[in-house]
């Protein structure tokens, strides 16, 4: 893959030039095409840091290019669009309700479970995961193993800038219902999100259980129980409440996660 990095760096340093970009169309198949299989990741952890390829997100972009509008066929409902839906064969161990709808270039691993909902290209949805009806899955957003995204949830896309996180929800994370993370917040691993919590790279996530009520921003940290709240803050026209997120519990570390859900659900009078 090094060389086709770079190629695809080449290649993207030209992309007005159609001659440039038509000579690396191969290769950025290919890269389209581990996406889909989960071989290739446009974000990665390493340690404790997610590490964005810049060069995986040159090649999607290259890959907007050369695709031509057509005519999608998926039984008797036809589409207009330059990028291919995923085809399931029934083999992938994937449930897929309809009207599930994947991007090619998205990878979904085996046992999960897609309601009626949208994943885009470049997204990683990593086994046990469900995700429920109507929730959609962002352009490069990587979701974690047994993670419950519930109705409506909506995982924030990026692909510009190059070098921007995409949302990232760790494993055993539950996020409840119309809850909207973007602008590439980090989840971190069995981190419970209430109804209709809104979460930002900006947004105060502070932590209400603690008297010195640390502020977090653009990361919710593990096990945390978090629902949306507001804050107030000064304007020039006077005092206003904001919107914000509070940390109130954690959740236990037990083996049993489901258990530990259930649980932390009912404690905390989540959603």
């Amino acid at each position: 893959m090094n060389t086709i990095e770079k190629k695809i760096n080449t290649a993207f340093d030209n992309i007005n030039n159609p001659e440039a970009i038509n000579i690396v169309s191969n290769d950025v198949e290919r890269v389209i095409e581990n996406l889909g299989t989960g071989r290739l990741r446009v974000c990665e952890k390493k340690e404790e840091q997610w590490i964005v390829h810049e060069w995986i997100k040159k090649a999607i972009l290259i890959y907007f290019r050369l695709k031509k509008m057509s005519l999608i066929e998926a039984g008797d409902i036809s589409f207009y669009d330059k990028i291919p839906l995923r085809k399931w064969t029934g083999e992938e161990g994937v449930r897929v309700v309809p009207h599930a709808l994947v991007r090619k270039g998205a990878y979904i691993a085996g046992n999960t479970i897609l309601m009626p909902s949208y994943v885009n290209i470049g997204a990683y949805v990593d086994e046990g995961t469900l995700v429920d009806t109507w929730a959609t899955v962002g352009s490069c957003a990587q979701v974690g193993k047994n993670v419950h995204l519930s109705g409506g949830v909506g995982l924030g896309g990026v692909l510009e800038p190059l070098q921007a996180r995409p949302v990232v929800i760790e494993d055993h994370v539950f996020v409840g219902s119309r809850s909207i993370i973007v602008e590439g917040a980090v989840i971190r691993k069995g981190a419970v999100i209430g109804a209709g919590t809104l979460i930002t790279s900006s947004t105060r996530i502070i932590d209400a259980t603690n008297s010195e009520a640390p502020v977090y921003r653009g990361e919710v940290p593990e096990n945390a129980v978090v629902i949306s709240g507001s804050t107030v803050k000064k304007f020039p026209a006077g005092e206003f409440n904001v919107p914000c997120a509070l940390i109130i519990g954690k959740r236990s570390t037990r083996t049993n996660m489901k258990t530990s859900l259930n649980d932390c659900l009912r404690e905390y009078n989540i959603s």
